[in-house]
């Protein structure tokens, strides 16, 4: 008699409550508790990030080094801004993992020999050894043991203020009485209320999706059946925002894609649901098993996707032909690619394939922009299983990110698809407040090409030689 009870007590609500959240996500509607919790998130934040400041200055006093501490840093800036304007580089600034701050380009933009060099070459064309030439290379060299730009985008970015979560790079839980309260409260509310709730919102979000896709499989294709795939999709991925409490900004809207291609930046599988709660897109992507395949395998019932087996996907020429005819049939949604090819933790835009920019048409760029403070979004897949990574998801606070619409973009006559490729790649970054950088995304898997070593090479043979 007590268990019966005590089930009704718990089951009651939980069914009221996603009845409501399915009603509410059909009819597209919020009552802005996500929002307010945000809101209130933001507050203990900063109630947390005076604490931690006030007693750090009372540590301090007692030291006795807060005067000196202040005036190194103070002259060290100073020192950083005016080197930088003397040298023309960039004011250094932090960015997530940076450590280091690299003030020029290594290689030359021209091969023009300097006015030194002129002097110093005899006419005999005799070579000439010159120390100085090699330094900047050492430097480079130990910039990059240190950390080089490759390796630190795909670790977690560091954030500037503690966020209340014991996984991030700070540890002050135990820093004052108030503060400890405030972790053990946020612990539990994590832990043994928001998770079990987006567990089991996230296990009726799947379901859902799968029998509405099933249902909407079965209407003839035409006009009909799309605007229902774009209800149904829409409030199904809707429920599924709630499992991680998303919060989505999206500006812009009179640049949402309608055809064609769109392509965003990647920092984990999270875009697809982030973008898919405003838009209906075709996806194209490697077949997976387990959650992912689930998935894929509903989506692919209600509309046209392209998935490929892993041998298939190497066959650039398939891809290419397959995402032609997509793109030229007028009644498709628009296609969603991620040309990066991987997650990149969402500090920079590493190097697009070129491969989605030679089909031709319209390619419509989105930035995405996660806020790091509420959660970190970004999957590392050579840590973290799909299932540990979505267990970090639903034991952090929120998921909190802006989605920029950009004008569409053509190529121009004459243009490359690399071009191409690095002229939207560069709108994306620039937009996104994101680091744009020329670094293929996949050598968080493989070593460089031995091409991109001997191009090193070759450059600081000719300025050894003076040329």
């Amino acid at each position: 008699m007590f268990c019966t009870a005590l089930l009704e007590f718990f089951c009651i609500p939980f069914i009221v409550f996603i009845t409501f959240l399915i009603i509410l996500s059909a009819v597209n509607k919020s009552v802005g508790v996500r929002r307010a919790y945000v809101k209130l998130l933001l507050k203990i934040f900063e109630f947390g990030r005076l604490s931690i400041e006030s007693a750090a200055k009372e540590r301090q006093k007692k030291d006795g080094e807060e005067s000196c501490n202040v005036s190194i840093e103070a002259k060290a800036n100073d020192i950083n801004i005016s080197y930088a304007k003397k040298t023309g580089s960039s004011i250094p600034t932090t960015n997530g993992n940076t450590l280091i701050s690299r003030d020029s380009v290594l290689l030359p933009t021209t091969n023009e020999p300097s006015a030194a060099d002129c002097d110093n070459s005899s006419k005999d064309e005799e070579i000439r050894f010159n120390l100085e030439k090699c330094l900047d290379y050492i430097k480079a060299g130990v910039e990059s043991i240190i950390e080089d730009e490759v390796t630190s985008r795909f670790e977690a970015e560091e954030l500037k203020s503690w966020n209340l979560l014991t996984r991030t790079n700070r540890r002050y839980e135990f820093i004052s009485w108030k503060i400890t309260l405030i972790w053990m409260a946020g612990f539990a509310v994590r832990y043994f209320i928001l998770m079990p709730l987006r567990v089991f919102v996230c296990f009726v979000g799947v379901v859902w999706l799968t029998v509405c896709t099933a249902i909407v499989g079965y209407i003839k294709d035409g006009e009909y059946k799309r605007r229902m795939v774009d209800q149904v999709l829409g409030h199904c991925f809707s429920v599924l925002s709630s499992a991680i409490s998303a919060v989505i900004y999206y500006h812009n809207m009179e640049n949402r894609p309608t055809n064609g291609i769109c392509v965003a930046n990647h920092t984990s599988p999270i875009d697809v649901l982030v973008l898919m709660c405003d838009k209906t897109y075709s996806l194209i992507g490697q077949r997976h098993g387990g959650f992912l395949g689930l998935l894929q395998r509903a989506l692919a019932r209600a509309s046209p996707h392209i998935w490929f087996e892993r041998g298939e996907a190497k066959d650039r020429h398939a891809v290419a032909e397959r995402l032609r005819q997509h793109v030229s049939n007028p009644n498709n949604p628009p296609i969603l690619i991620f040309p990066e090819g991987t997650c990149i933790n969402n500090t920079s835009v590493m190097q697009f394939k070129k491969g989605s920019f030679e089909v031709g048409g319209v390619i419509y760029p989105v930035a995405i922009k996660y806020d790091p403070r509420f959660g970190d979004a970004f999957w590392n897949s050579s840590k973290y299983s799909m299932m540990q990574y979505l267990y970090m998801m639903m034991t952090s606070w929120a998921i909190v990110c802006d989605v920029w619409y950009l004008p569409p973009m053509y190529r121009q006559e004459g243009e490359s698809a690399i071009d191409f490729a690095n002229r939207v790649k560069s709108v994306i970054a620039k937009q996104g407040g994101l680091v744009d950088l020329v670094w293929d995304g996949q050598l968080k898997r493989m070593k460089p090409k031995k091409e991109w070593k001997e191009m090193q090479q070759v450059e600081f043979t000719k300025r050894l030689k003076g040329d």
